[in-house]
């Protein structure tokens, strides 16, 4: 193919896929002057709840979605919740933030899902919580996940956030279970610039999480879709400034007009890369349902490379790259266990580019100068 090296342009690993319908959509609220939580945040709400077919509550992240899932439930300090250590910091941070010891685990290297196994070993009787990361929008084996809480009489928080708009066992994420956590930052499944949300049928869950995005301001949330506000009001519980904002909220609902649009392009491009490098020998691939799931990133492991050297000779012909995470076990403030396997995974892993703005030719020259900087 033509080349596409950095005298070109930049293969960028990630982006937004804003349109004009969504700036229309922006400007509407500008125009209107109502920026803050109010008629567009609703309707929003209101379509996730009919995608989904289970109540919503929309927050201004997903960082801020699982912090008030965990407070929702009263976690707090001295207990302890089981999660993956491989995952983004923030789903350490929304623990550590109630009071609650993140209780770092191994994941499964085939999936880089919570290896079950490892979490039942950590279980103490301070474990109150299970945290579940659909890590690249993969969700493991989410069943032995409930059988292990139920028996143990654990809450589950999804961390759904690289998985909206997929399946497991023919039922859409969120769908179903105890609670699920959503991110729509700017370069997720669909982005509303910033927002989360926490999906759940736990009426107390609910209430609770409605009244702390507004600061605690008790039954606030109707006041505000109908453009009012609490002047006289009562706090009984810690709330925060979480809310989403009609701006966020207008972005989201264009964006979900397009969410099979960007699906079917994920899952295209995540097909043509596993279909590309699946003849090096130094390439593994995850094990992942691309028929059922909404790829996020496209994560590989590498055999027997370098991938630092890897990441500099890509980036050399314009390609950018990540790294999906650093282990939280080892960041100085949650330091507290080894973790073998994930010690020796983090080290081969390697996010390639991925986004609906890609074009297929573009994935084809990414697989030809991976593979060419792995064999030189």
């Amino acid at each position: 193919m033509e080349s596409v090296g950095m005298m070109d342009k930049v293969i960028r690993l990630s982006k937004s896929m804003i349109g004009e319908a969504e700036k229309k959509a922006v400007m509407g609220v500008l125009d209107r002057e109502y920026l803050g939580m109010g008629k567009e945040v609703q309707e929003f709400e209101n379509i996730l709840h009919d995608f989904l077919g289970r109540p919503v509550v929309c927050v201004n992240t997903g960082t801020a979605a699982l912090h008030l899932s965990m407070q929702a439930l009263g976690i707090g300090q001295g207990d302890e919740v089981l999660v993956q250590s491989l995952t983004y910091v923030a789903s350490f941070q929304t623990i550590s933030a109630t009071g609650a010891i993140p209780v770092a685990c191994e994941v499964d290297p085939d999936t880089i899902t919570l290896d079950v196994n490892d979490a039942r070993k950590r279980l103490t009787e301070r474990t109150k919580a299970v945290m579940p990361v659909h890590y690249a929008g993969g969700l493991g084996n989410l069943e032995e996940i409930y059988e292990f809480a139920n028996d143990n009489g654990l809450r589950v928080i999804e961390d759904a956030c690289h998985a909206f708009g997929g399946y497991y066992n023919e039922k859409k994420v969120g769908s179903f279970g105890d609670i699920a956590c959503f991110s729509f930052d700017g370069i997720k499944n669909i982005t509303c610039g910033e927002g989360g949300a926490i999906v759940t049928d736990d009426e107390d869950v609910l209430r609770k999480v409605r009244d702390a995005r507004l600061l605690g301001v008790e039954k606030d949330t109707e006041k505000r879709y109908r453009g009012e506000r609490s002047w006289e009001f009562d706090v009984n519980n810690q709330g925060f400034r979480y809310h989403m904002s009609n701006i966020m909220a207008a972005i989201g609902i264009e964006q979900m007009k397009r969410l099979p649009e960007f699906s079917s392009l994920r899952r295209k491009l995540a097909n043509r890369y596993r279909k590309n490098l699946l003849k090096c020998n130094s390439i593994e691939l995850l094990n992942q349902d691309m028929e059922n799931i909404v790829p996020h990133i496209f994560v590989i492991k590498l055999k027997n490379v370098d991938r630092d050297k890897i990441r500099e000779k890509l980036l050399a012909s314009g390609i950018q790259t990540g790294v999906h995470y650093m282990p939280n076990h080892l960041l100085s403030f949650y330091h507290r266990n080894n973790l073998p396997v994930t010690e020796i995974l983090f080290p081969r892993l390697l996010t390639l580019p991925l986004h609906p703005g890609i074009r297929e030719q573009e994935v084809d020259y990414i697989c030809e100068e991976l593979i060419h900087c792995i064999e030189v």
